[in-house]
């Protein structure tokens, strides 16, 4: 790991920096020549189908899969085989089977379209607005299904957002989109709140109910026929409520799905409140999906990684801070730009980072995470900033779980786009988050607020306390790749696009 104890001499520094200094470095150009990525607006409806936006690391070299050979519907398994062969993956008997059967969906996705599960679905509100109206048209026999997404769950790091993200840049179907579940469910709620704003005002005593939800998922239908999700989970009750009719109006519009989720389909939103009104969108999700574990055991994020170097220090190790200060200026020499505030617009609100410089951010961590801040505020970062700096990032426990719902916010949006972080906390990565029994005077207000009492009460702080653990585990996963040398050099942006200019 690397928040080991180093020696923290000067001469220690420079090398690390020199090594960091990959804009003069021969050496450090052949290693991110293979990691040529397009990086640009990041927003679901436009990722690029050509580059997967994060993967979930079996890849023991600098090689993509994705961006290995050019894209066919017909060799993914051999071309799987291929990489194995060269040294790029490890060879592991399960992930081949899945993929073999993400092969044959890939096959079929070559030539399908949703046109006419569209044209029935539109049929059908046309007859609900015309009820009264005699129907004399001849029934047309049923079309085939469509066909069955995939849902993979599974332990952290076994390689499923690999396997998802090496089927979908090879799929041959321009209406696909590939999307962490966090920021679809993000834009859904945009969508529903525009639907509602635009209504016409209503007169008092006049009052009628409008449902946005179906005509949402029309409107995503009608953009795309695959939808690939990374990290499916649910975690709100807001989003919970709406899942359902959501996904059974894409699913019906001949969506196809393929997921990633650490949870099986049967543990989703967990104890959660009202989970007897979820429980019929899991049986919708059962229904068109093929359910696949994939569990080897084995988190090939933290397997054979040579380290970047020293991304992760220890708030009482000596000349910590000094060195975070030295990296800062060595990496700001590469920008543009003189190191001060920075002003971000995220819908409407202000948001002020003190210290940037170009694509680099020096962070506190009550600076990211001690403010009301979310997914949309994390993703604009991540559009703007390549490298963050985030310090005194305190060791997260159950008393400090708004803080740490932020963090792992923040990091599965700085991995999913590729950031680089650099993190100086007060305790080694394997006892940052800290599971404690019980909850503070806040949980206990809320619950008295909400009216729960026994069983209730112990079933949802149950649920927030595993969803929590849950997401811990996989952002200590991910914060360990991240300061492994491809990930470092992955995430090169100035570099990666000089490479690609010349």
């Amino acid at each position: 790991m690397a928040a080991c104890m180093i020696d923290w001499t000067v001469k220690c520094s420079k090398r690390f920096l020199i090594k960091t200094s990959v804009f003069t470095s021969t050496t450090c150009f052949h290693l991110v020549s293979g990691f040529r990525k397009k990086t640009g607006d990041r927003g679901w409806r436009t990722i690029s189908s050509s580059a997967s936006t994060s993967s979930s690391s079996c890849s023991t070299s600098s090689t993509d899969p994705a961006d290995a050979e050019p894209h066919s519907s017909s060799d993914t398994v051999a071309h799987f085989d291929r990489l194995i062969q060269g040294g790029s993956l490890k060879r592991d008997t399960q992930q081949r089977r899945v993929l073999q059967q993400l092969a044959h969906l890939q096959h079929t996705m070559k030539s399908y379209s949703n046109s006419h599960f569209l044209q029935d679905a539109n049929s059908c509100i046309k007859s609900e607005e015309n009820k009264g109206e005699e129907h004399t048209e001849k029934e047309e026999s049923d079309p085939p299904p469509p066909p069955r997404g995939f849902y993979l769950y599974g332990d952290v790091g076994t390689g499923k957002t690999m396997l998802m993200d090496l089927f979908y840049s090879r799929v041959e179907n321009d209406r696909k989109k590939r999307v962490h579940f966090n920021g679809f469910m993000l834009d859904i709620h945009k969508r529903i709140h525009r639907r509602k704003q635009s209504l016409p005002k209503r007169r008092l005593g006049n009052m009628f109910t409008y449902d946005p939800i179906s005509p949402v998922a029309m409107e995503i239908s009608e953009e795309t026929c695959l939808l690939c999700f990374d990290e499916f989970q649910v975690t709100d009750v807001a989003d919970a409520m709406i899942l359902k009719q959501l996904f059974e109006t894409l699913f019906k519009t001949g969506v196809v799905v393929v997921a990633t989720s650490n949870r099986s389909p049967d543990d989703l939103y967990k104890n959660g409140l009202q989970r007897d009104t979820f429980q019929p969108f899991i049986d919708v999700l059962k229904k068109y999906c093929h359910t696949v574990c994939l569990n080897t055991g084995i988190d090939y994020r933290t397997l054979d990684k040579s380290a970047a170097g020293n991304l992760y220090y220890l708030s009482g190790q000596l000349g910590a801070e000094a060195f975070l200060d030295a990296l800062f200026e060595e990496l700001a020499l590469r920008q543009k730009s003189s190191a001060g505030p920075r002003l971000l617009s995220v819908q409407g609100r202000d948001v002020t980072l003190e210290k940037t410089c170009g694509s680099i951010a020096d962070c506190t961590f009550d600076e990211l995470c001690g403010r009301p801040l979310g997914a949309s505020d994390y993703l604009e970062m991540a559009k703007l900033f390549d490298t963050v700096f985030i310090r005194h990032v305190p060791q997260l426990t159950l008393t400090l779980k708004d803080q740490a719902r932020r963090f792992t916010t923040l990091i599965d949006n700085f991995y999913d786009n590729k950031v680089r972080v650099v993190m100086l906390a007060e305790a080694p990565l394997d006892q940052l988050f800290l599971h404690t029994e019980g909850g503070d005077e806040r949980d206990r207000q809320m619950l008295d607020d909400l009216g729960l009492r026994g069983e209730a009460a112990e079933r949802l702080t149950l649920f927030t306390a595993e969803e929590e653990i849950f997401a811990f585990q996989r952002t200590v996963s991910r914060l360990m790749e991240m300061q492994t040398e491809s990930y470092w050099f992955a995430a090169d942006r100035l570099m990666n696009s000089k490479h690609t200019e010349s």
